[in-house]
């Protein structure tokens, strides 16, 4: 049975919240910058943070504050919101702190998840190499870290923390690849992103890795040859697009995403949460894993 969420804390209200928030702090910002400043760096700023985002981050970390049994507020909310933009706000001191430990550790495995992402286009290219880059610089700086950071404010124990990590790291990897594959396989119009720039630039994805595994020898060397090419055309994009299809390492990706998606469901059901909670991170399971942007 579904536990019926107050106003405003469906996914759709909740953003809306969210981004009030974020607004409301920008704004408070513009008098603060010193004379002579360009007035056009902070509207760039805005722009930037309010543009068509998700805000799954400050999401999670809302759940991960209720599910630990926090009430609804105005604070927690910008709190949450916070998230999108690194500054601390909202919550007094003392609940600050209980988050700060783990968002030091979001920082430092962002910082190390992006070394490994630049490193790795020289290294070997391989499926685990890959799945580290996406655990450390994308999962757990997306859904397990924020959900952590949210339950620490409302006291959550170790327990707790760790049965959010159970929950959160398989959906994070999740996120990622469906991420990996939108990139590649994605429509233009719905993502916001030309598919050819993630061919283009190299990026060293899961799914690049199972097809450099699965190739041919005819299919490798087109591989060496167009994947990370700053000359990549489109009919070469679509060249790289059928490898890495007939490899199957499109397929096997989404077998990938279902596994994980499945891993996050099953530890879901076990997590110390509240059922309103429970319910809520059940449905951002599914957005995550359907998603078409």
């Amino acid at each position: 049975m579904t536990v019926e969420s107050p106003a405003g804390t469906g996914s759709a209200e909740l953003a809306r919240r969210c981004e009030a928030a974020l607004i409301a702090y920008l704004d408070r910002q513009r008098p603060h910058w010193p004379d002579g400043t360009p007035r056009g760096v902070l509207d760039a700023v805005r722009r930037f943070v309010l543009a068509d985002g998700k805000r799954l981050r400050p999401m999670f970390c809302y759940w991960g504050w209720r599910g630990a049994g926090g009430p609804d507020s105005a604070a927690i909310v910008t709190a949450a919101a916070a998230l999108e933009l690194f500054h601390e706000s909202g919550l007094p001191i003392d609940q600050i702190h209980r988050g700060y430990r783990l968002f030091t550790v979001m920082r430092t495995e962002v910082i190390a998840g992006q070394y490994l992402d630049l490193v790795s286009a020289v290294g070997d290219g391989s499926v685990a190499g890959a799945l580290t880059v996406i655990r450390m610089k994308a999962a757990r700086y997306t859904v397990t870290r924020p959900l952590q950071i949210g339950a620490a404010l409302a006291g959550a124990g170790p327990a707790g923390q760790a049965a959010l990590q159970a929950f959160g790291d398989p959906l994070g990897d999740a996120f990622q690849l469906r991420d990996d594959v939108l990139g590649v396989f994605g429509d233009p119009a719905v993502t916001g992103k030309p598919v050819i720039d993630d061919l283009r630039e190299g990026k060293p994805t899961v799914m690049v890795a199972m097809a450099r595994d699965r190739a041919s020898r005819p299919q490798a060397n087109r591989l060496r040859e167009l994947f990370g090419s700053p000359a990549l055309d489109e009919a070469g994009a679509a060249e790289l697009r059928d490898i890495i299809t007939t490899t199957g390492a499109r397929e096997a990706t989404e077998d990938l995403i279902a596994k994980r998606a499945a891993s996050a469901r099953t530890a879901l059901t076990r997590a110390p949460l509240t059922p309103q909670a429970r319910d809520a991170l059940g449905e951002l399971v599914a957005s995550v894993v359907a998603r078409t942007r």
